[in-house]
């Protein structure tokens, strides 16, 4: 058996970021299922049943090109995970998949940069990642996805939707998004593209000595660039800070650790407890470098998985005021199983707490100030900020970050 490395934490399925709900690299003891040629091995009598039915199917089948061994086995497989009931969470990884997950915690990958997860039988938006093909289309967290080149995706997994939206950088993929407040419909045909992840960027917001940071995602080497960013902020005469984690999908538990490292000085960052019931304090990790700088944290629904690890440390520490919406309610640690073939299992193994004990799966975050953005109104980031004035910054209908600044002491009309 390998040892177990627990050291990533991602949210849902990010097509073309593909970001897994993941933590790790463990393999356990398992039966192994052989189909070619139907054999199968494997004390368990389920086991045995599964290969009476693939015989039968294989024998017997009129469509003799339908009989795809690779398309089956992996439909086998995403049923056996999706009737644990573990919706979004639990899931089949095909090679593809494990690749673009891989790449994503490196910063970069290729495709249009959707998040999305299931979610009340519908395949939803979780949130574009920023600078992808996917946000500048116009798609909105909360968009339904219908169809992926024209085919219906109900009564698809999550995975195989992403296997559908999957492809090269240059070439296309239409996506048919129905509108969840308005029940509209419309179709997006978007240009897959190499995408480099810019997880740091910030703003002196106009007229004041605030600080907008915003945190894209959680990638390998996020935390160091976050602490460079505090210090420079700090040297520009910044006197407080905004930290925008809205529409932030996750990404790796240490660097959410680290992240949350940087404003509190003591305690745990989250807690894991365990099918037995044990649970496992993760605490703060010394050296952070703005313990003390007053702060607001900007929340919505595509805030999720190691975002709401790090809102929900500074929640229960007091430290911030969370600010906007309830956040997606990702809150299980993920191991991932790898099979022979590059594909893998990514199996809940554990669930995730605040440090006050708090449930986030299912239920997510809960602002501190309830402030919900205005109909088609997107939010502010940094790089949009840098030659607006203060009054067009009022104007721009972003309540959340206005709210922020109005509870660090500059009000919008200040």
């Amino acid at each position: 058996m390998k040892s177990r490395r627990k050291n990533i934490l991602l949210t849902t399925i990010v097509v073309l970021v593909l970001c897994i709900d993941f933590v790790g690299g463990a393999w356990t003891e398992r039966k192994t299922l052989f189909l070619g040629g139907g054999v199968l091995t494997g004390s368990n009598q389920n086991i045995g049943l599964i290969g009476e039915a693939w015989n039968i199917v294989e024998k017997n089948f009129v469509d003799r090109a339908a009989i795809k061994p690779t398309q089956m086995t992996y439909s086998a497989i995403s049923g056996m995970v999706d009737s644990l009931g573990d919706t979004g969470h639990s899931t089949f990884l095909s090679p593809e998949m494990v690749k673009e997950e891989q790449n994503f915690t490196q910063g970069q990958f290729e495709g249009v940069g959707l998040e999305i997860q299931m979610k009340g039988g519908k395949v939803v938006i979780v949130a574009p990642i920023d600078g992808s093909p996917a946000k500048n289309a116009g798609l909105h967290p909360g968009d339904i996805i219908l169809k992926v080149n024209g085919a219906e995706v109900s009564g698809l997994s999550v995975g195989q939707v992403a296997n559908q939206v999957l492809g090269p950088a240059g070439t296309q993929v239409t996506l048919t998004i129905q509108d969840p407040n308005t029940g509209e419909t419309s179709e997006f045909t978007i240009q897959r593209a190499q995408i480099n992840l810019q997880n740091v960027t910030w703003h002196m917001l106009p007229g004041t000595t605030i600080a907008h940071l915003r945190l894209a995602g959680f990638s390998q080497g996020v935390t160091q660039e976050l602490q460079k960013t505090l210090q420079e902020i700090q040297a520009q005469g910044g006197t407080g800070l905004i930290l925008d984690l809205r529409n932030n999908p996750g990404g790796l538990l240490s660097e959410a650790v680290g992240i949350a490292s940087q404003f509190l000085t003591e305690g745990n960052v989250l807690l894991e407890r365990n099918a037995e019931g044990e649970v496992k304090p993760i605490p703060v990790e010394s050296g952070g470098v703005a313990p003390t700088v007053p702060m607001v944290v900007l929340i919505n629904g595509g805030t999720a998985s190691a975002a709401e690890i790090v809102s929900g440390a500074l929640q229960d520490a007091h430290r911030a005021e969370l600010v906007g919406e309830t956040t997606f309610g990702t809150g299980t640690v993920l191991n991932q199983f790898p099979l022979s073939d590059g594909s893998a299992l990514s199996l809940a193994t554990e669930e995730w707490l605040t440090p006050s004990g708090g449930s986030i799966w299912h239920h997510g975050i809960s602002p501190d100030i309830q402030v919900s953005l205005p109909v088609n109104i997107t939010p502010l980031v940094p790089e949009a900020e840098q030659d607006i004035t203060r009054t067009q910054l009022t104007a721009s209908g972003d309540e959340q970050l206005l709210r922020a600044l109005e509870i660090l002491g500059q009000t919008s009309g200040s």
